[in-house]
């Protein structure tokens, strides 16, 4: 268990923090693209399976989607929102994601809490949107959706592996889960 109160100062709840790949373990994956899409099903039984994995890991907001289940509600959820909340940085160097609202959740090189990220939230998100939070990895997506799960009552959803997803033996990222890995939509 982590608290992360110095991290971001409106987060006061204690929060477990799990490595993309013990999530990935946890879950499994279909090994053919057929049997993914047969597996996604309806939005209902997607989010279903979301909230049953975050009370499964003892989340303290809705659920978790993996990121082609995240891209798959985007599509199929009405008003639904993907909030990006990597760096501008990460968003420049990395890539960014088409239709994403980007807020920073830190900034960067200070690495500094955005004291203003619930007011950015309201300001570019309806109240009654779902909301699906992604970051690099997963954790400060993490980190945001237990923060807008307890300032407001919205159904928060965490994007497991993040944009990039977990390094791999030579510790680069992108080759091993993560959405650009899964090739869903992102540009530079």
């Amino acid at each position: 268990m982590v608290r992360n109160e110095k991290k971001h100062p409106a987060l006061r709840t204690i929060q477990l923090i799990y490595t993309p790949s013990f999530i990935r373990r946890l879950i499994g994956r279909p090994s053919t693209p057929a049997l993914w899409q047969d597996t996604m099903g309806k939005l209902t039984d997607l989010l279903q399976l979301a909230r049953e994995r975050g009370r499964e890991l003892g989340l303290p907001y809705t659920g978790a989607l993996t990121p082609e289940e995240a891209y798959k509600v985007w599509q199929l959820a009405p008003g639904a929102k993907l909030v990006d909340v990597r760096t501008r940085a990460e968003w420049d160097w990395v890539g960014r994601i088409p239709g994403a609202v980007e807020i920073e959740w830190m900034s960067y090189p200070e690495n500094r809490p955005n004291s203003h990220f619930l007011a950015q939230l309201k300001q570019q998100t309806d109240r009654e949107s779902l909301l699906m939070f992604i970051c690099r990895s997963g954790v400060r997506s993490h980190q945001a959706a237990a923060l807008v799960s307890q300032a407001t009552p919205r159904d928060c959803y965490n994007v497991l592996e993040g944009f990039e997803g977990d390094k791999d033996a030579s510790g680069q990222r992108g080759k091993i889960g993560g959405w650009r890995h899964a090739g869903l939509p992102w540009h530079n």
